[in-house]
């Protein structure tokens, strides 16, 4: 596997417990029946980060507004450090992904998490944007101008 390849996947393990909600994550890790000492290196901390947006979504950028974060990096016995950044201020999902997050650079550890808790809150997650899809199509309206002969 190379060094590419190992960073896609960390990138969607991480994308996956970003967007879980905090009970549903909770929920798939107890369920691993992992419980590892760790150290704090910082936080978690709640702080605001600024969204940017682009007009016509590929125009000119511009500041859209600020949303909470919430932030934590941790160090397992075993050494390896995990991070991790949430939107919203739930402290202990964003202590728990930096956790996961450490302790899945054990490539043995990183097969169990995505089994257990990256795989079933990734299908939870699609399924819920598809339900969220359907919500929305059904109430498009659409719009349509009729040229009348006299103009």
């Amino acid at each position: 596997m190379s060094a590419s390849t190992e960073t896609v996947s960390r990138r969607e393990r991480m994308a996956v417990l970003a967007r879980a909600e905090g009970g549903d994550l909770a929920r798939c890790w107890k369920s691993l029946g992992v419980d590892p000492a760790f150290e704090m290196i910082r936080g978690p901390e709640t702080g605001l980060a600024t969204v940017r947006g682009r007009i016509s979504g590929d125009g000119d950028p511009f500041n859209f507004g600020d949303v909470t974060v919430t932030r934590a990096t941790v160090r397992v016995d075993s050494g390896q450090v995990g991070h991790a950044y949430r939107l919203g201020r739930d402290t202990a999902a964003a202590r728990l992904c930096a956790v996961i997050d450490a302790l899945a650079q054990d490539p043995a550890m990183a097969q169990r998490i995505d089994e257990a808790v990256t795989g079933p809150l990734g299908r939870s997650l699609s399924e819920r944007d598809r339900r969220r899809r359907a919500e929305t199509e059904a109430t498009r309206v659409d719009f349509f101008t009729m040229v009348r002969g006299e103009d």
